[in-house]
């Protein structure tokens, strides 16, 4: 489905970050490792974070929403179907992590790139550079934990 209007890039950021947030949560309580525990519940706090950010920016913007149409976006391009992956121990639960991560960045890259608004596509830049910097965290901690 494409994301053509203010409203619908706003729903999805916030429905992307939600899932992940509530995906983070879920695998604190499957993760062994301390430090991946650690970096997870970062990781939820941070979604719940930019969760609240989102839903502030969108109803603070809501005059603006319907002022110009947006192309170029499609949910189809960021969507991760999570009941297909399997997480039977850390390293898997790492790369489900860095998965939800690398989604998020694309789409907030993509998102800021092509949003009208310029006080909007500046919040979406600076979540996508924290996603950018989760990303190297998570793969560091590949390297380095598992």
């Amino acid at each position: 489905m494409a994301l053509s209007t203010f409203g619908a890039i706003m729903g999805f950021a916030a429905e992307i970050v939600g899932q992940a947030r509530d995906t983070y949560k879920a695998l604190i309580e499957k993760a062994k490792n301390p430090t991946l525990k650690e970096v997870l519940q970062e990781l939820a706090i941070e979604k719940g974070k930019n969760h609240s950010l989102i839903e502030k920016t969108r109803r603070e913007n809501v005059t603006e929403m319907i002022l110009e149409p947006v192309t170029g976006l499609r949910e189809e391009d960021y969507e991760v179907d999570l009941k297909g992956l399997e997480q039977k121990d850390d390293a898997d639960l790492l790369r489900l992590a860095l998965i939800l991560e690398q989604r998020e960045k694309t789409f907030f890259q993509d998102a800021s790139a092509k949003l009208p608004l310029p006080e909007v596509a500046r919040i979406f830049r600076k979540i996508s550079r924290k996603m950018e910097e989760d990303v190297e965290k998570l793969q560091r901690l590949g390297l380095n934990q598992m």
